[in-house]
């Protein structure tokens, strides 16, 4: 039977994701246009209004306003929501699967910061340096305390993620004709290698590169996209990253009993 003392980590562990994950809201908006995400505080895009604390608690405020501003009645993105949500449950989630302690911790600021590079890749076509730079030697440094990866795994991971796409990147012109990775794909892979360890970075970028596939082909064949446009990368690597987080062993061993 799930007791009170069961459930409230992950109520407050939600809750706490609801609430930066509004935070992550203005990184979104704010990273790709080189503004302080500190100052000022949050305004509505379309009046410029102050936006109140009552008017921006996460989940509630938007329902409440039936997702329009106070001031001007602009729509408020549906996205605003969402980003609060699937921050709490991936918090939630990370909590069931690693529980507490300070692994559970660096995994979630590492799903926060895929989250924020999502969304910046799918409206802008970049993934910003603000966050994967500094993510590298981060990776690092968690890596040889306190995740259960070490130095050694992380260095191997940060080089094998970062070269492979670097590799791509440089032979693309000569195979396809055109450019291939952009720097900022290879920087992510790179920061994920370094927290994650090298062979789940393998497991991520095979499972980018499929998934990718799949959705480039469907987007062609609804005539959604054509054949020389491009389609960011970075989410995808975001998502094989978190499969690859949750899920490396589990698959690792459906893999290798598939060959048995």
């Amino acid at each position: 039977m799930t007791t009170t003392a069961q459930i409230l980590p992950s109520v407050i562990v939600m809750i706490f994701g609801t609430f930066l994950g509004s935070f992550l809201n203005v990184c979104i908006y704010r990273i790709p246009r080189h503004e302080s995400i500190v100052w000022p505080s949050s305004r509505c895009p379309a009046c410029a209004a102050h936006i109140a604390p009552y008017d921006n608690v996460p989940l509630v405020s938007f329902a409440v306003l039936r997702g329009r501003c106070r001031s001007c009645q602009a729509r408020i993105s549906l996205r605003y929501p969402l980003v609060e949500m699937a921050n709490g449950l991936g918090y939630v989630f990370i909590l069931a699967r690693f529980g507490p302690g300070w692994p559970a911790a660096i995994y979630a600021a590492l799903f926060s910061a895929l989250l924020v590079i999502t969304f910046i890749d799918l409206d802008h076509q970049i993934v910003p340096d603000v966050i994967t730079l500094p993510g590298i030697p981060l990776g690092l440094l968690c890596a040889a305390t306190v995740l259960p990866v070490g130095l050694l795994n992380s260095v191997l991971g940060l080089l094998l993620g970062g070269g492979l796409l670097w590799v791509l990147a440089w032979a693309s012109p000569y195979l396809f004709g055109k450019e291939g990775m952009g720097g900022g794909d290879i920087k992510l892979l790179a920061m994920i290698g370094a927290f994650l360890g090298w062979r789940p970075t393998l497991l991520t970028l095979m499972v980018a590169a499929l998934v990718g596939s799949v959705v480039g082909i469907g987007l062609i064949s609804l005539k959604l996209l054509r054949r020389d446009q491009y389609i960011p990368f970075g989410p995808f690597l975001a998502l094989g990253a978190l499969i690859s987080l949750f899920y490396y062993r589990e698959i690792i061993g459906w893999y290798f009993g598939l060959l048995a």
